[in-house]
């Protein structure tokens, strides 16, 4: 057991414990860091001189902490030594070790990145939760929302993100990349995610998001017309699916006075009360976890962290529906 230091016994005595404790409990409490160290160690470099590395567990936590509150490899670094909750979930006693650095970090995502770790974090979540029923079958809701991306060319190579593009959304044009997922209808567990440049439509990413024995689709009406796609037609299971796809408003709202116009606009309320799931991954995604801009250049290294962050999601929600201990 772990001996109690001074600033322990004083932070004992609070007479409330913040947010970031409580969210930090959370997560402390439901990852499984065991499972998830063996996950990474055989990527993990060995080295048989010079410094010791850093523990797997101590570079992930940090790392979680850095994704879960969009912090830069500095300020990350700074909130541990600042912060007493950051400190209690990095589990570091100051009297015999210290936070890992900014450059120790910044290896360490790049290692995450280059061996698509994030994607087999995400999926062992995803297992685990279906596993214990959190994660039904049947049905999919499919949504994308737009990451916006820096605008300037104040950089060294005087240029926008490559790989980043601009669209119109009603009159306003963004710069950046879309996150395109789909969501469990039945509990609201995200179950995939892909990512494009903003420019891309929804719907040319619809057939990825669709299971194989999802029987109902929902969406928005940005995806009007995706059973006629050929990815749809062409696949024996996909091309069997009741794809319930929101209608524009205005088709309602154009018929004349009378029971089929209430009809269609209670039909179209009940298909927006199924589809409304999708809302809240985002609005983790982006009030939660503050990811409303992209961090790195490059989607690749974008998508990783998005990875990371929706299964971190998923978690969440578990834990705020009482479904504490999956692991």
């Amino acid at each position: 057991m772990k001996q109690l230091t001074f600033t322990d016994y004083e932070y004992s005595n609070r007479k409330r414990k913040t947010k970031r404790d409580e969210f930090l409990k959370i997560m402390n409490d439901i990852i499984p860091w065991n499972e998830w160290v063996a996950y990474i160690e055989p990527y993990y470099y060995k080295n048989k001189t010079g410094r010791p590395a850093k523990g797997i567990e101590t570079m992930l936590r940090m790392y979680m902490l850095q994704s879960w509150f969009n912090l830069s490899d500095e300020s990350v670094e700074d909130s541990i030594y600042d912060s007493y909750a950051f400190r209690t979930f990095m589990n570091i006693d100051y009297m015999t070790d210290q936070a890992p650095d900014a450059t120790t970090l910044c290896k360490f995502r790049k290692m995450l990145v280059d061996n698509n770790i994030a994607k087999t974090l995400f999926d062992a979540i995803n297992k685990c939760l279906e596993q214990h029923g959190h994660i039904m079958r049947g049905g999919t809701i499919v949504d994308a929302t737009i990451i916006e991306a820096p605008k300037s060319t104040k950089n060294s190579t005087k240029t926008r993100g490559p790989e980043m593009h601009q669209t119109k959304k009603g009159n306003q044009w963004h710069f950046g990349m879309k996150t395109h997922i789909g969501v469990d209808a039945g509990t609201g567990y995200i179950h995939t995610v892909t990512a494009t440049p903003a420019n891309v439509h929804d719907i040319t990413e619809a057939y990825k998001l669709i299971r194989d024995d999802d029987g109902v689709v929902y969406g928005d009406s940005g995806y009007l017309g995706v059973k006629a796609r050929d990815e749809i037609i062409c696949n024996g299971n996909k091309s069997l699916i009741d794809f319930r796809i929101n209608e524009r408003p205005n088709k309602y709202r154009n018929l004349p006075e009378g029971y089929a116009r209430e009809f269609e606009k209670l039909f179209e309320r009940r298909k927006s009360s199924v589809r409304s799931k999708v809302e809240y991954a985002f609005l983790i995604i982006k009030r939660t976890f503050g990811y409303r801009r992209t961090v790195y250049r490059g989607i690749a290294k974008n998508f990783h962290r998005l990875l990371v962050l929706f299964g971190s999601a998923n978690l969440l929600m578990c834990a705020r529906s009482g479904g504490l201990r999956i692991t």
